[in-house]
């Protein structure tokens, strides 16, 4: 008989009603700065780098490298008063240039960018290895240029950042000795309320900080004060995850917010109205968005109000006071059926875009609020954008740009707030960036005029590939999504070296997305170490590349994730699992040559694959993963995310948490898949503890081939450049590579 390494253990003393804790052998590696803890992590490095760093992996390593430095990448921009704004970083500026243009310049295709911020010299200057995580912006009071901005930057790359006024025009920080803003490192997040003022969320200066390690308070810093001596203007209880108090500077609608972020799915949100906060009235779970005279509601489980029902994922309007003065009059802007849902949406300044998934392949519609519709309350027209089998995403570039030309005509660079992004990518198809223009065009209803703005370069043979969507049975008869892409012809001989890539949590979405990394690192990879499926002479293979669409996540909308937490966590195991045998009774691959990936809940994802299908893989690689589900609540970030996997101290709870649990469900005498975890010290959402647990207690059991890698820097990314990045994504798919292809450790 088999048993776990939990019931090897003695369990400590609790109080009723409690769960039992394990005695945990490894709980010594939970100090994540002590000199023992990081001398076992530099000898694991050690050992791991001399596995896999090789020459294979070095010239991996410099092609992974050439597309993240590229040259030619799009430059994101975000627009702000006249000026496009980007953060770029390439091998010459690894830490990164925080840089601007103008439209002519940046619309011709080589911009005249104007550094305001070297974040390598910054660096250099002062002896700290800043990560720029952002800037926001005053909004000028007299509607001129946007001079100051609030730069969050990053000592680690961890989520804990440094708050400091930069003053745009003379390319500088505000020095703090004349008055300018410097708030210290935590966690939180800080809002202008005017040029003088901010509205801060932290834990720095002595503030009260959540279990979660989040917020507990906002506050009102004046320009010249403390944290300490700030006046509190919100409070939540210990126990709720997270304040944060923000100001809509909207000209004429100017508000104030606070937000209690009771759970990870649960807010309640407050409004300032004569210095008194108003809650707006809605479940806790119904997500809540504001833009001009209109509130935005998307129910996360179906709602009933005053006799109506709307089902989980619809997104309704009301007007904002009529809302709050009672009136409970919604609109019905989007209702989700069993194959389409809504992911997110956007506000130009007279219309408003939704972004959907219809079968995870992207729908726009433009809504119209001032004509009255069919099938919605507003007047809709779907964009004719959207290539099946890709993700296209439609936003506003500027919705309170309203500058005209001399002769009444819009200017090409303010673009009267009705322009719009769009970007569009697909598996093998490199990112491209259109601008476009929405007007009203009588009886028709909206036109959009689309200019490609900018087109990605290729990094691979795209052509030799194709994409492909099935759907895998899962274990209670869910029909499972998910994409292949792979070389044209495909051999179904169960011999193709397989990458499995899933998430399942959250209501995040996997969608379809260019990656010259996958593409160099996997699709082009090939091996002259396999025999053929007769046993005849070996022969080159490049890589299969699956990301499954398994429930946890978004892909449906939130019954798609709902159906996967807590106690129903095993549904989304099943998926992934089902897609895996998919994938091997289809023929693409076999046991020895399927392996999967994932990381944060992904890492837990792949975790179980690990310890609850091992039968189906020949290597997991396991990212800046949960894995002790019996402490997560206490490691991190990780109280915050009881909602999704439930509550470890609570003994009915504990039942079903502890069947997820990775590092509670390994067992004597089971044939493992080679395992890789990897991680980062400076993570502060995750930690890099549970990582090291999992290896150490692998180790122990005399498990072979396991290898553990833990970045001394980098954050939950674990990598803050693209020579980090580049390492840590050779290091997984080298070792994939090696474990799959037939020159394994």
């Amino acid at each position: 008989m088999t048993t776990t390494a939990a019931e090897q253990f003695p369990v400590s003393g609790v109080a009723p009603g409690s769960a039992p804790e394990p005695v945990d052998e490894n709980i010594w590696l939970e100090e994540i700065y002590g000199e023992e803890q990081l001398a076992w992590v530099r000898e694991q490095n050690a050992r791991t780098e001399e596995l896999l760093e090789d020459a294979e992996y070095a010239k991996l390593q410099e092609r992974i490298l050439e597309v993240l430095d590229s040259t030619d990448r799009i430059a994101m921009v975000g627009k702000h008063g006249r000026w496009y704004y980007n953060f770029w970083k390439d091998g010459t500026n690894p830490k990164g240039l925080w840089r601007r243009t103008d439209w002519d310049s940046y619309r011709a295709g080589s911009p005249a960018w104007e550094v305001l911020l070297d974040v390598d010299a910054l660096a250099a200057e002062e002896g700290q290895e800043w990560v720029f995580h952002g800037a926001n912006f005053l909004r000028p009071a007299d509607g001129g240029e946007h001079r100051r901005a609030l730069v969050a930057l990053s000592p680690d790359g961890g989520d804990a950042n440094r708050y400091r006024e930069f003053d745009v025009e003379r390319r500088a920080f505000v020095d703090p000795a004349e008055g300018g803003f410097d708030l210290p490192t935590a966690k939180g997040n800080a809002s202008w309320l005017d040029e003088d003022t901010l509205l801060v969320s932290s834990t720095a200066g002595g503030l009260p900080r959540t279990t979660s390690s989040y917020a507990r308070t906002g506050v009102v810093l004046r320009r010249g004060g403390t944290l300490a001596d700030a006046e509190t203007l919100f409070e939540i209880p210990e126990e709720h995850m997270m304040a944060l108090v923000v100001h809509d500077s909207t000209p004429g609608y100017e508000r104030t917010f606070a937000v209690d972020w009771v759970s990870f799915f649960e807010t309640r949100t407050s409004v300032l109205v004569d210095g008194q906060w108003v809650e707006i009235d809605v479940p806790a779970d119904v997500n809540v968005s504001s833009h001009r005279d209109w509130l935005l509601f998307r129910p996360q489980k179906d709602w009933t109000l005053e006799g109506t029902s709307y089902p989980a994922g619809s997104l309704l309007a009301v007007n904002f006071e009529s809302f709050l003065a009672g009136g409970r009059d919604l609109a019905v802007l989007f209702t989700p059926d069993e194959h389409t849902s809504l992911q997110s949406w956007s506000w130009t300044r007279d219309f408003l875009l939704l972004n959907l998934l219809r079968d995870v392949s992207s729908e726009i519609r433009v809504l119209d609020p001032q004509r009255p519709g069919t099938d919605s309350a507003w007047a809709v027209k779907v964009l004719d954008a959207c290539p099946p089998l890709h993700d296209v995403n439609a936003y506003a570039v500027d919705d309170e740009d309203t500058v005209e030309g001399a002769d009444g005509s819009v200017d090409a660079g303010a673009a009267g707030g009705n322009d719009f992004w769009l970007v569009a990518t697909g598996f093998t198809t490199p990112t491209t960036l259109t601008r476009g223009t929405l007007t009203r065009a009588g009886v028709d209803g909206v036109v959009s005029n689309h200019e490609v703005v900018r087109t990605a370069p290729s990094f691979f043979e795209e052509d030799a590939y194709e994409v492909q969507q099935h759907f895998a049975v899962s274990q209670d008869g869910t029909r499972v999504p998910y994409f292949q892409i792979a070389a044209r012809g495909l051999v179904l001989d169960g011999q193709n070296p397989t990458q499995l890539s899933g998430y399942g949590g959250f209501e995040v979405s996997r969608t379809p997305a260019y990656s010259g990394v996958v593409g160099r690192a996997w699709l082009e990879r090939r091996t002259e170490e396999m025999a053929g499926a007769d046993g005849g002479a070996p022969h080159s293979r490049g890589g299969v590349y699956v990301v499954a669409n398994i429930r946890g996540g978004g892909e449906y909308g939130p019954a798609w994730h709902r159906a996967a937490l807590q106690e129903n966590r095993h549904r989304a195991y099943e998926d992934f699992a089902a897609v895996a045998r998919d994938l091997i009774s289809r023929g693409v691959t076999s046991r020895e040559r399927l392996g999967c990936v994932g990381g944060s809940n992904g890492g837990l994802l792949v975790g179980n694959m690990l310890t609850q299908y091992p039968e189906l893989f020949g290597a997991v690689s396991c990212g800046v993963p949960l894995l002790d589900m019996r402490r997560y609540s206490k490691l991190s970030a990780g109280y915050s995310w009881i909602g999704e996997y439930g509550d470890p101290d609570d003994a009915g709870q504990w039942e079903f948490i502890r069947t997820f649990s990775p590092y509670h469900l390994l067992r004597d005498g089971v044939e493992y898949p080679e395992t890789l975890i990897w991680t980062a010290t400076s993570d502060d959402r995750v930690g890099p503890v549970q990582a090291r647990k999992m290896a150490a207690r692998m180790q122990a059991m005399g498990i072979p081939n396991v290898w553990f890698h833990e970045a001394l820097e980098g954050g939950h990314a674990g990598a803050s450049d693209n020579r980090q990045a580049a390492a840590l994504q050779s290091r997984s798919q080298h070792f994939l590579w090696r474990a799959l292809a037939g020159s394994g450790a």
